[in-house]
């Protein structure tokens, strides 16, 4: 998700309320809740200059502090060919081999591109930009196999794949566009993903990840087609950016949309992504606590909760929703962790 579409969260590109009631659930055990963040800009920070510390002033691992603050989970988005290397394979395992020596999960989001994938942009890595749709669903499966192939033969166990990210509109267009009833394409490509995932991973999770997590219209939409079309995964993945006057009202549809999920997929939910500006930290405190609350009244359907980017300091390429204030110190906001 790039800073400019987090942004545009505001705006709410698809905006809707739950439409249908949810059905009863059969009640499961709670299961501790995969706390986690995606850290995929800290190496590029660290680069910069800019250091982390506790509450008592000492510089500090990030990873170690993040642990000390609950995070057992992290997440790292993945780029095919990225300018200056950032979040390539050697910057993921760099990254992925921190968390493993902090006894933290990680969670990989392919985007299948160069840069930033999210529901307005889905743009083929250079490399692939000629290729046919079968082309690319064997690029997929080479690309996913060999990063988590070079991850696990350096170590890493990677617990959760997401196969694409925020692919509301589909992924690699315009051949895995999602519109109107036409998702063939677009399963095809996943599925690839998921069988390189458990050739490697055969316990790993695969996550289809969409943005606005409180829109069951646009969840119902895409999920109908994955089922009618065959996809396999194994989570089902939602982003959620409210904000200090909203999170309220949106937290309630986002729980609405999670149970209509489990009830009618029969799939575990995660939400992915979540954040509120690093200013309004009490609120963002107070969001995510209640969106922790939702998810383990799921009992184990509910998986956990990662924030996005919660090291970014303020303004860094231009975000301003993590939870780092200017003095390179966390925030309240993760205290519910």
């Amino acid at each position: 998700m790039t800073m400019l579409s987090k942004t545009c969260r505001l705006r709410r590109w698809c905006l809707g309320l739950a439409t249908a009631a949810v059905g009863a659930l059969v009640a499961l055990p709670a299961a501790a809740l995969d706390k986690g963040a995606d850290v995929s800009w800290v190496s590029q920070e660290e680069a910069a200059g800019y250091s982390f510390y506790s509450a008592a002033g000492v510089k500090t691992d990030p990873f170690v502090l993040l642990k000390n603050l609950g995070v057992n989970t992290i997440r790292l988005r993945v780029w095919v060919n990225p300018s200056g290397g950032w979040c390539d394979g050697a910057d993921t395992l760099y990254k992925a081999k921190r968390a493993i020596a902090q006894g933290q999960k990680v969670m990989l989001s392919f985007h299948y591109s160069d840069s930033w994938a999210d529901p307005g942009k889905q743009t083929k890595p250079a490399a692939w930009s000629s290729h046919t749709l079968t082309q690319l669903q064997a690029d997929v499966y080479s690309h996913t196999q060999g990063i988590l192939s070079y991850l696990k033969n350096n170590g890493v166990t990677v617990s959760y794949v997401q196969v694409g990210n925020e692919i509301n509109s589909g992924m690699l267009w315009p051949e895995g566009r999602a519109s109107g009833s036409s998702f063939s394409g677009l399963v095809s490509l996943i599925n690839n993903g998921y069988a390189a995932t458990k050739a490697v991973f055969p316990s790993a999770k695969v996550v289809l990840h969409l943005a606005n997590g409180d829109n069951n219209t646009v969840f119902r939409w895409f999920f109908d087609g994955m089922k009618a079309n065959g996809a396999k995964y194994d989570v089902i993945g939602l982003s959620h950016y409210p904000t200090a006057s909203n999170w309220r009202s949106l937290n309630a549809q986002l729980s609405t949309n999670m149970a209509d999920m489990i009830a009618r997929y029969g799939k575990p939910v995660i939400v992915a992504e979540t954040g509120m500006d690093w200013q309004q930290a009490g609120a963002a405190k107070a969001m995510l606590a209640d969106v922790m609350t939702r998810l383990t009244a799921l009992g184990s359907n509910g998986l956990g909760v990662l924030y996005w980017e919660p090291q970014a300091y303020p303004g860094w390429q231009g975000y301003t929703w993590g939870a780092l204030n200017g003095s390179g110190y966390f925030t309240s906001a993760l205290d519910p962790f």
